[in-house]
């Protein structure tokens, strides 16, 4: 890829919270940035340098969840005491408070019309309920273990959650129904979150592993295995197209969903990070962390130039919108990425720029950049899909990307005139777009044929009853 993409950059860094920052969420116009903590508090923060923060007290125990209101007029808190608090995020602090559940309330999360809450606790349940009187509704209550985390989606009509039973589930608000339970392996997923599509979601797990899964189709599109700890909390671009995780092993990773690829890795707190939030205009992120501190970065997502020579913009929407069952042209499945690192420069204090190349590519790049930086090489498995047209897509993206750089690369050589060049730097383009063309209609001829075998065994099937049903 292609990048004028600028690093991160450390805008703020406030102390005040005296034990684990455990969430962080932005005020809908960036003017305030709303923290819970270990320390029973929740902390308004101004982005203005001048204004004093506001300590807002009133929990009687760790307050584990934060999320502001559509609006921005209200700070909605979760609780290990068992209740939810809506504040006003003013200097009055004025609240109101309401038991929602019988154990530890673990996550908050306001509708996107701001007209409901849903709270997810320690007593196995998911609960949803009006902002206006706080009025119970309705509860979900299929998983067997602690509920970590409940979001609605962004229409509002789904409510995913996970929980320490090892599932994810995706439950129907109208119907109150369970329409689908992703399963965990080997940990739980501490976080879950939508990306702004609506069409997937992305969970952060103890395995140390980042997955996003297609709700349509129900597969998995995408595996990071790049922490070394527990991933504790994860946030998507509000542009679809970047994934931030914050984890135990003190970092945060920036992964490109478009390329596939680890994009930045940063480091900031003195111990774990434990949580990440975007802006929602996606300038900003912040973090927290075990260290008690709270970080604002400035994203620098402003202008990213792909292969194709497009330019994304963070306003622009991108959707994880690959075709249902095996398709990986667009948004590449990756499992266990290994990653070998051949480190050329010391990494800067805060953070290192990852630079993904296939293991088919031999060739190391390196980039030369304001910042020091760290290269590594990742290779990605895939073993969802096993499709000859998902691999011939994977080997054509290889042979598009080497014509490109020897393309570029004679151009820049002088060995070809800038005409010459421009003309058969056209003709590739051209030839990719063919390429990927074929590799969509072979996908979608695999998909046919997997429906008609779908098709006719449930014919088959159908038959025997039947059948069976006569001879009885």
């Amino acid at each position: 890829m292609t990048s004028a993409l600028s690093d991160p950059t450390l805008e703020r860094h406030f102390k005040g919270h005296r034990d684990t920052v455990t969430s962080v969420d932005f005020s809908c116009n960036m003017k305030q940035i709303a923290t819970g903590s270990m320390d029973s508090c929740v902390m308004i923060w101004n982005m203005k340098p001048q204004m004093r923060a506001y300590r807002l007290d009133g929990h009687k125990d760790a307050v584990t969840s934060v999320h502001f209101s559509p609006s921005g007029h209200l700070v909605a808190s979760a609780s290990r005491d068992k209740t939810v608090r809506l504040w006003v995020p003013s200097m009055k602090a004025e609240s109101t408070s309401f038991r929602a559940h019988t154990a530890t309330v673990r996550s908050v999360n306001f509708s996107g019309d701001g007209h409901t809450l849903v709270t997810a606790s320690d007593d196995k349940t998911i609960k949803v309920w009006t902002v206006h009187r706080q009025k119970f509704l309705f509860s979900l209550n299929q998983h067997i273990n602690w509920v970590r985390c409940a979001k609605f989606s962004p229409d509002d009509r789904l409510i995913a959650s996970s929980s320490d039973d090892k599932t994810i589930k995706l439950w129907d608000k109208n119907s109150r129904e369970c329409i689908h339970s992703f399963y965990e392996h080997a940990g739980y997923a501490n976080c879950v979150d939508f990306h702004p599509s609506g069409t997937c979601i992305a969970a952060a797990s103890t395995d140390n592993s980042v997955k996003v899964w297609d709700i349509r189709s129900h597969k998995m599109l995408q595996h990071y295995q790049v922490h070394s700890g527990v991933v504790n909390s994860l946030a998507f671009h509000p542009a679809g197209s970047f994934l931030i995780t914050a984890s135990s092993d003190s970092t945060m990773k920036i992964l490109d969903l478009v390329e596939g690829k680890l994009l930045y890795t940063l480091h900031g707190h003195q111990g774990s990070a434990t949580c990440v939030a975007f802006s929602r205009t996606g300038e900003y992120f912040s973090s927290g962390g075990s260290d008690e501190q709270v970080m604002v970065w400035k994203s620098n997502f402003d202008c990213v130039e792909g292969n194709d020579g497009v330019r994304l913009q963070h306003k622009t929407a991108v959707s994880l919108q690959a075709p249902p069952a095996s398709s990986t042209a667009r948004f590449p499945l990756n499992s266990h990425p290994s990653v070998l690192q051949s480190q050329t420069s010391e990494p800067p204090e805060h953070f290192h720029r990852q630079d993904s190349q296939s293991a088919a590519d031999t060739q190391s790049c390196s980039r030369s950049g304001s910042h020091s930086r760290a290269n590594h090489s990742h290779t990605y498995k895939n073993p969802g899909i096993s499709s000859s047209a998902t691999h011939r897509t994977q080997a054509q993206s290889l042979q598009q990307r080497s014509r490109r750089e020897q393309a570029q690369s004679h151009a820049s050589d002088g060995g070809v005139p800038p005409g010459l060049a421009n003309t058969l730097e056209h003709i590739i383009g051209q030839l990719d777009i063919l390429t990927q063309t074929v590799s969509i209609l072979e996908q979608r001829l695999t998909l046919t044929e997997d429906k008609l075998k779908e098709c006719l065994e449930n014919q088959m099937e159908i038959g025997l009853h039947l059948q069976r049903g006569e001879e009885a």
